[in-house]
């Protein structure tokens, strides 16, 4: 069974787990910072993933698994992605031009400090009419731009506000508790992404609202690519995270609520929960 680091809060004290992804943390570790653990890459995720030094108490909490890195996103990555961006917006070429360009769209979702983690509040935008989460397969690349590891991600999106206008996407992307993260790092190398199943379901009052799942051989990019791309001309010396796109959109006439709970699902990975709040003014 494949070992993930986890970051978790124990006695008020930050420190990093191993355990399975399905299991949880179970063994804490020497290691006791993210951040050159991405920078160096997979081969030193792994080497931590041996240092253990006793078994997680309980009352922890889990944290996103991320440290000072920014978290960037990619679009229309997926049919499905491009199928829904034209069908939302007023002027649709745009999205059928980057899908099948070279160069992908990539934007900044979260700058460091800025991602949530398993169990925290995501939010919704009180401005916008149109609001849906997106599950995305989420790369830890590290300082070299290779990917490091794997996590999940939850791109939450006004689709109201970027079909307005594409120019409008920094506002229906990036807001206050509009990304999430975690909940482990699955060291690169461990698991086919052609063989990953994404699922993405959504509670309303207690009852399944939404759920959907697609393959990770959707994808029509390559995933190294995409992170070869953001760091053509950026430079992260801790690393960073890549959100690469989704393949799975509600229909138009679901919007999310308060209220509502996300959980983004990732075959290998683990799961992503996190509970709906409205954020803004109106």
């Amino acid at each position: 069974m494949a070992s993930a680091v986890w970051k978790v809060l124990v006695d008020g004290e930050i420190r990093l787990a191993s355990g399975s992804p399905e299991g949880g943390p179970s063994e804490l570790l020497a290691a006791g910072d993210l951040d050159p653990l991405i920078a160096a890459g997979a081969a030193a995720i792994r080497a931590a993933l041996d240092g253990t030094v006793g078994p997680v108490p309980p009352g922890y909490r889990v944290l996103a698994p991320i440290g000072s890195q920014p978290v960037w996103a990619s679009g229309v990555t997926y049919e499905r992605s491009r199928a829904a961006r034209n069908a939302e917006s007023d002027v649709p070429d745009v999205y059928d031009k980057v899908y099948v360009a070279e160069r992908p769209e990539l934007f900044l979702k979260a700058p460091p400090g800025g991602s949530r983690g398993p169990g925290e509040t995501v939010g919704i935008r009180a401005d916008s009419t149109w609001d849906v989460p997106e599950p995305e397969l989420t790369l830890a690349v590290d300082a070299t731009g290779t990917i490091a590891a794997l996590t999940c991600g939850n791109d939450m999106s006004s689709r109201s506000i970027e079909g307005e206008n594409p120019l409008y996407l920094p506002q229906a992307k990036v807001y206050d508790l509009s990304c999430a993260v975690g909940p482990c790092l699955l060291p690169a190398g461990e698991v086919a992404i052609a063989d990953l199943e994404i699922r993405l379901v959504i509670e309303r009052g207690g009852a399944t609202a939404f759920d959907e799942a697609i393959s990770g051989s959707a994808i029509h990019r390559d995933v190294a690519d995409l992170a070869t791309w953001l760091f053509r001309a950026n430079t992260f010396p801790t690393g960073a995270f890549l959100m690469t796109g989704t393949g799975i959109v509600p229909p138009e006439d679901f919007t999310l609520a308060a209220g509502d709970v996300v959980t983004v699902a990732i075959s290998g990975i683990g799961s992503l929960t996190n509970p709906v709040v409205e954020v803004g003014a109106r």
